[in-house]
């Protein structure tokens, strides 16, 4: 026989309710404060109070802002003296596996064909970033950047490779830490572009 397990909403703290917050902060928090008692911690211990009133659902508000098309980057354009071969090395990418909760980190390759106008090479990193930003897997992250950067500058081709480390592999399971590369196409690079791109991504 086991008792019944009752629950009360948990009120969101003042300085929250004095903002607009892009995430529920309440359901956030009641979430964070059961998951510590399911591990059988005190969620009213002094060290874990801020843990479940601010600090993760702060955290999840900034790591789910891919999933809000308001926080994405403007990609302003300007127009181009060619159409060279643009390639980005090294963009980092930091995001949350949607099966475990767990993050994912590495780097990606970008490299596009400017169809008449280009964008400014920070905002490459920017929008890899606001991508990354989500519930995901690696997968479906390297398409959705290849396909919306394709989408958003109106490249010709468009090419992009992440190589990440999954904590999810890494601190359970096999509990290895090793590398997964995914490469992702939208338009039709020339031979010339894929090996440009292969040599710049190794």
């Amino acid at each position: 026989m086991t008792d019944d397990v009752q629950t009360e909403p948990v009120e969101s703290v003042e300085s929250v309710n004095d903002r607009e917050t892009a995430i529920d902060w309440s359901k956030a928090q009641e979430g964070v404060r059961l998951l510590l008692e399911a591990v059988g911690e005190d969620p009213e211990s002094a060290e874990l109070q801020e843990t479940w009133q601010r600090r993760v659902p702060g955290a999840f508000e900034t790591l789910t802002e891919g999933s809000r098309l308001e926080e994405k980057p403007e990609l302003r354009t300007f127009e181009a003296s060619g159409n060279n071969f643009v390639v980005k090395t090294g963009i980092p990418v930091y995001s949350l596996c949607e099966r475990h909760l767990l993050p994912y980190f590495g780097t990606a390759t970008v490299a596009y064909r400017p169809d008449g106008d280009v964008v400014g090479l920070s905002k490459l990193s920017r929008y890899v970033r606001w991508q990354s930003r989500q519930l995901t897997m690696q997968e479906q992250l390297t398409q959705n950047i290849a396909h919306g950067l394709s989408d958003e500058v109106g490249a010709e081709a468009v090419l992009v490779e992440i190589s990440a480390t999954h904590l999810c592999e890494a601190m359970r399971g096999v509990e290895t830490q090793t590398e997964t590369v995914t490469r992702a196409v939208a338009g039709e690079p020339t031979e010339e572009e894929r090996q440009r791109f292969n040599e710049a991504s190794n």
